[in-house]
């Protein structure tokens, strides 16, 4: 492919959910308002909350604060521009930051399926091999670790971007999206796009099935080995750690699997479908990480009930 832009657009329109009436700008706008304030305060109490406390700073918390950063980063990057979108009309975006946009979107995706396979890791080896796991799981090992989950995509995704950002775009500038994403900005290109797209696709599926396929395997061992477990209880503990995160797991990887063999073999389904799955997927785990991951384990538990505690004497 030869790098040579020859697109006439300088800008993209965000149309979000096509057909939607102005008088529910408002409430879209101040939904994603307080989606948006969710994720910052919940991930960012967390990030605090594992800052401060020594106690907390071990492997298992630092994979939380990697996901909470990471979905910071993603609702920081796409809920301001949906939220003036509906808030003050305002659907322009830059030809450079709609790109920009597309890449952070899709890096910060990748980075999340990397990420919930080492948390599948962590609790594979806890149960699966307790007596190893603080040999093998360090939180050296898990920097490392979540290092290479950030390193990775981003070289992918560097890829993917310049062979869109290359193409011509000289047709419409609408984008059905609350934000860029690689299916919006691919199809307005006035060339044909196949091996753009066919890159893209294998990317996707790389990305989301590799990590997919060891968490798979993971939580089928974990089940195997907790129904070896002779005592009802001991089971019931260990699957109530482990169900909240397969949940987490399901929706994050069925409905993104679904929108990409959907695009691929051209199944159709309306815009208004398609943006309340892909925004449902996105932006739904960022708001319940927080409780699911971390809020509800015993350590944060005691380390909250005491601080209540020591509050409550201090009055």
């Amino acid at each position: 492919m030869s790098y040579t832009n020859a697109s006439t657009i300088t800008e993209f329109l965000l149309m979000g959910f096509p057909g939607l009436q102005s008088w529910y700008y408002g409430p879209v706008a101040g939904l994603f308002l307080v989606v948006y304030l969710a994720i910052l305060s919940g991930n960012g109490l967390l990030l605090v909350f594992v800052g401060t406390e020594r106690s907390l700073q071990k492997p298992t918390y630092l994979i939380f604060c990697n996901l909470a950063i990471s979905d910071i980063a993603f609702a920081t990057t796409t809920l301001p521009k949906a939220i003036a979108r509906y808030w003050v009309e305002d659907q322009i975006i830059s030809f450079n930051g709609c790109f920009l946009q597309m890449f952070m979107v899709h890096l910060l995706g990748s980075i999340n399926s990397f990420l919930l396979m080492i948390m599948a890791l962590d609790r594979y080896i806890a149960i699966c091999s307790p007596l190893r796991y603080q040999t093998l799981i360090k939180n050296s090992s898990v920097l490392i670790l979540c290092g290479l989950s950030w390193l990775i995509p981003s070289i992918w995704m560097i890829t993917i971007v310049v062979q869109a950002y290359f193409l011509s775009y000289c047709n419409s500038n609408k984008i059905f999206q609350c934000y860029c994403d690689h299916i919006g900005i691919v199809g307005l290109a006035c060339e044909n796009t196949w091996k753009v797209q066919t890159v893209a696709y294998v990317a996707a599926m790389t990305l989301l099935l590799g990590p997919l396929t060891f968490i798979l395997f993971s939580y089928i061992s974990i089940i195997i080995t907790v129904m070896k477990i002779a005592h009802l209880e001991g089971r019931y503990k260990t699957f109530s750690t482990c169900s909240p995160q397969l949940f987490v797991i399901c929706l994050y990887y069925v409905p993104r699997c679904f929108n990409y063999l959907a695009n691929r073999v051209w199944f159709n389904f309306s815009a208004e479908v398609r943006i309340v799955m892909i925004l449902l997927y996105s932006l739904f785990p960022p708001v319940v990480n927080p409780l699911i991951y971390c809020f509800r384990t015993k350590e944060i538990k005691e380390l909250l009930s005491k601080k209540f505690k020591a509050r409550r004497i201090g009055f």
